[in-house]
């Protein structure tokens, strides 16, 4: 799969104006500060999400397609974006109902930022997407913040924090180093291609 062909298709701010329910997806989400959209424009090579020094500028949810029944998805943040507490509740109404009734989605990417691991808002939904029966592959972004060996000393201490829980894998990422990139990929490509 050639994520560099991602495109622009179209923005909900209505969980009922997404597009057709058809083929497959893959989310995106995360905390506000996580890096998200850095995440997805290191995936596609070039600017698909908007970047902000501000946490939480995504407030819809963005598709983005790779081919005819393949897309990506960038769902809004969470966490202590500065937005009002009417686009908070509308964001966590969207979120569930996306998490919980989407049946194209094959699987959902949660980003963390590596210096932070995982908080209450990210178990609650990782929660949810298991609930759902859907895989959660955690990127620990920013890794390039910290020294190799801290980096993997955070990976070590999410991999033991997730131990018996099925259906959720973890890795480093950096959209600045690209590290991590090519699992990234992987991971995408056996969730749409399963063997």
């Amino acid at each position: 799969m050639n994520f560099k062909e991602a495109v622009f298709i179209k923005s909900a701010a209505l969980f009922e104006r997404c597009v057709p329910d058809l083929g497959k997806e893959v989310a995106f989400v995360g905390r506000s500060n996580a890096g998200k959209s850095s995440a997805l424009n290191t995936l596609v090579g070039h600017p698909i999400a908007r970047v902000s020094k501000l946490p939480g500028r995504t407030q819809l949810i963005n598709f983005f397609g790779l081919d005819d029944t393949h897309r990506l998805v960038d769902l809004p943040g969470y966490g202590y974006a500065r937005v009002t507490d009417e686009i908070k509740r509308r964001w966590k109404k969207n979120l569930t109902r996306y998490c919980e009734s989407r049946e194209s989605l094959v699987g959902v990417v949660l980003l963390c930022d590596v210096r932070h691991l995982l908080k209450e808002q990210d178990a609650v939904l990782i929660e949810w997407v298991l609930s759902a029966n859907k895989p959660v592959h955690i990127l620990l972004t920013k890794a390039d913040k910290l020294s190799k060996n801290e980096a993997l000393r955070q990976l070590k201490a999410m991999k033991e924090s997730l131990e018996g829980i099925e259906n959720v894998s973890v890795q480093l990422f950096s959209a600045l180093s690209h590290q991590g990139l090519e699992g990234l990929e992987k991971q995408l490509c056996h969730w749409f291609f399963p063997e």
